[in-house]
């Protein structure tokens, strides 16, 4: 049987692999566990995951919102294309924080901007991060975009920084999301009351579902044959 190749991880233009940039959330009095976050390039299934930038994303981005006019969702934080100065530098500010890692999705059949995602609560101290702000043009919505960029993600967080938990938070009244995340084989854990303001001053319940370490092999195999069917 042929031998499966892994989706190709590249660096960022700009990012250096040699030295290793430091590892967030590390100590020098307390080094503990943790895993190197650092901006790169996931690529694989059709889909490429490019770290977030202004100048190379911000005109693919805004037509991206534009399809669909996704800012007028309520059940979601999509940002308005004129507010869209202010997403990048609160990305940018919290990858410096050590606590996001923003990505603009592209699709490569059209090479295009199709949405964003992130990787979101980096907790390398307990081998556990959140994926969210997710969001996609309609016309891209229910096609095979968003599984392959889950999919790369996972990768990414169990098998490169070896964390032992992904999290998915959602609106409870967001039943797309809530069935788009079943649907990626991660389960159902509760909900937590009172949990966000949304723009509209409406007060937000937010429902939490999961991956651990021991269910993701079945997870992956799960995504890879609704990707090849």
């Amino acid at each position: 049987m042929a031998k499966k190749l892994s989706p190709r991880v590249t660096f960022a233009p700009g990012s250096v692999p040699d030295p290793p940039e430091p590892v967030v959330g590390d100590r020098s009095s307390d080094p503990g566990p943790g895993f190197a976050v650092r901006k790169l390039d996931l690529e694989g299934h059709g889909v490429r995951l490019e770290p977030l930038d202004e100048g190379r994303h911000r005109e693919g981005l805004t037509a991206a919102i534009e399809d669909g006019e996704l800012w007028k969702l309520p059940v979601t934080s999509v940002p308005h294309p004129d507010d869209l100065g202010g997403f990048f530098a609160d990305a940018e500010g919290a990858f410096a924080e050590g606590r996001d890692l923003a990505f603009a999705t592209i699709d490569l059949g059209g090479d295009r901007v199709v949405g964003s995602t992130r990787f979101r609560m980096i907790a390398p101290e307990h081998l556990r991060v959140e994926i969210g702000f997710t969001f996609i043009a309609a016309s891209y919505q229910r096609t095979r975009v968003n599984t392959a960029a889950k999919l790369l993600m996972l990768e990414h967080a169990f098998e490169n920084w070896g964390v032992n938990r992904v999290e998915f938070l959602t609106d409870e009244l967001n039943e797309a999301s809530r069935n788009a995340i079943l649907r990626i084989g991660a389960g159902f854990e509760g909900k937590l009351r009172s949990h966000m303001v949304m723009r509209d001053g409406r007060i937000r319940d937010s429902v939490i579902f999961s991956i651990t370490g021991p269910e993701w092999p079945a997870v992956k195999e799960r995504l890879e044959s609704r990707l090849g069917a």
